[in-house]
Formats: C-alpha cells, sequence, structure tokens
C-alpha cells in the first residue's frame, strides 16, 4: 500500500503544533497531538513524528546537540524556513487552515481577541484581525514554554499571565512572533518589564532599575520587588530568552 504524502497544508499544521508543544511532549499520547491526527486522518505516531522532524531542523535544538528526526528533513525544511523569513503570514495561514479543519472560521475560533474589529473593512480589518491572532497564539507558545508559570513568581493563573516581549512589537517586525523573545510575566511584572522598572540579565538573573529602588522604602517595594532582586527567572521547557534580545532590552528599555 502507497504512502500518502503530507500536503503543504498537513506540514503547516505540523508546525504550528509544534511551536505550541513542549519538546519533551513530542509523542503520540499527547493530547493535541491526537486531536490534530484525528483533524487530518494521521495517526498520533505519524504525527508525532513530524513534530520530531521539526526539532531535526529548529536552530535551538541544533544549538543544543539535538538531532531530532531527520529523516522527514527534506520535507520540513522549506516550511521552517518560510516560517523564519515571514513568521506572521505563515503563523496566520496556519490558524486559518486549523481553524476550517475544526469546521470553524478564524473568527468564531478568536472571536474573544477578535471583539471590536467587525465594523472595519477592508485592508485594515485583515491587517487587525491577522494581528490579534498572531498575537493569541504567540501567548500560546509563551505560556506552553514556561508551563503556564509567570517566570518570576510560580503564580499559574491563568487570566494573570501575558507573553511578554523582551524586544517590543514596534520594534522588531521580524522577531515579534519568536518564542525566544518572550517571557510569561504575570500582569505587574510584565507592565514593569515593559516600562524598563525591573530587566533581566544575560545569565537571566532579576535586576531592579534605580527607578523603582527610589521606592525602597514602601513596603510595596519589599513585598513585590526586593524579594526577586539576584534570583534567576525560571526558565522554560525549550526557547531561552535569546540573549541578543536580553541585552537590547537592558541597552535600550531598562532604566539602568
Amino acid at each position: 500500500m502507497n504512502r500518502r504524502l503530507w500536503t503543504r497544508d498537513e506540514l503547516i499544521l505540523a508546525l504550528n503544533l509544534y511551536l505550541k508543544v513542549p519538546f519533551g511532549k513530542l509523542h503520540s499520547n499527547t493530547p493535541d497531538i491526537i486531536h490534530l491526527s484525528n483533524i487530518i486522518d494521521r495517526t498520533p505516531s505519524s504525527v508525532a513524528m513530524r513534530l520530531n522532524n521539526f526539532a531535526s531542523v529548529d536552530p535551538y535544538h541544533q544549538k543544543r546537540g539535538i538531532v531530532g528526526l531527520t529523516g522527514g528533513k527534506s520535507q520540513v525544511e522549506p516550511i521552517w524556513n518560510e516560517f523564519r523569513d515571514n513568521q506572521e503570514e505563515l503563523l496566520f495561514e496556519s490558524e486559518r487552515i486549523l481553524a476550517e479543519k475544526e469546521q470553524q472560521t478564524i473568527e468564531s475560533k478568536y472571536e474573544d481577541v477578535l471583539s471590536g474589529t467587525e465594523p472595519l473593512k477592508g485592508e485594515e480589518k485583515v491587517r487587525e484581525v491577522k494581528t490579534r491572532v498572531n498575537q493569541a497564539v504567540f501567548r500560546q507558545m509563551v505560556l506552553a514554554n514556561y508551563s503556564g508559570k509567570c517566570a518570576i513568581t510560580g503564580i499559574d493563573i491563568q487570566d494573570l499571565l501575558i507573553a511578554s516581549h523582551i524586544v517590543p512589537w514596534a520594534m522588531n517586525a521580524k522577531e515579534r512572533l519568536n518564542p525566544e523573545n518572550g517571557l510569561c510575566l504575570s500582569g505587574l511584572y510584565d507592565k514593569a518589564y515593559d516600562k524598563g522598572l525591573i530587566g533581566i540579565s544575560t545569565d537571566y538573573k532579576i535586576i531592579i532599575s534605580k527607578t523603582l529602588k527610589a521606592n525602597k522604602e514602601e513596603e510595596y517595594y519589599n513585598v513585590f520587588f526586593k524579594q526577586f532582586e539576584g534570583a534567576k527567572i525560571s526558565l522554560p521547557a525549550k526557547y531561552y530568552p535569546n540573549k541578543e534580545f536580553v541585552q537590547f532590552h537592558l541597552d535600550t528599555i531598562f532604566r539602568g
């Protein structure tokens, strides 16, 4: 019996899932892998194998000396390269295909994050929908990478967690959706990091700014900030914060 070749759409869906699943869960018993196998009529083992093929071309794992499954490299590498070169377009396309396979529209699947876009028309609406969906997917990737916990406090209440950008969204379009540009932080620390009141060193330790230390006599300073100074953040399962991005934040945003 001839094997059914993987289509481009199926490979894009496999990449989408690869980016959302921790490396240690790339196996056939993972519920998300079973779900994808059901909607594309593949076996969970086949989907898990494709995800491990993507691990073989992921530069993050290559730097760590992890080989992955190289047998399907020729099929997955062009998709990975396309994602590397045009993250926003390919990620949105993968979500559109996924919604279609789940017999939804992108608007119904992301109804909560697309609230308020209804009156928009034409290119403005297309652009806004794409941006919001991609931001939502970036959040899924980052929270999964940090096992659903704030990297500073360990808070695991999903509604309180934010996928923080190390290099801000507006400052580097190419790296907006790079999981190495993400930190999982609860709301207070996301805002403090975004405003440069706290920083993270290239050895992943928390730094308190001089601006924030001006409030060291206040009780809230001791409760919410001082206790974390010099502590190492909880490191993620797969994509560590890119040290070049971390240094950029220290040089450009952190208040010294």
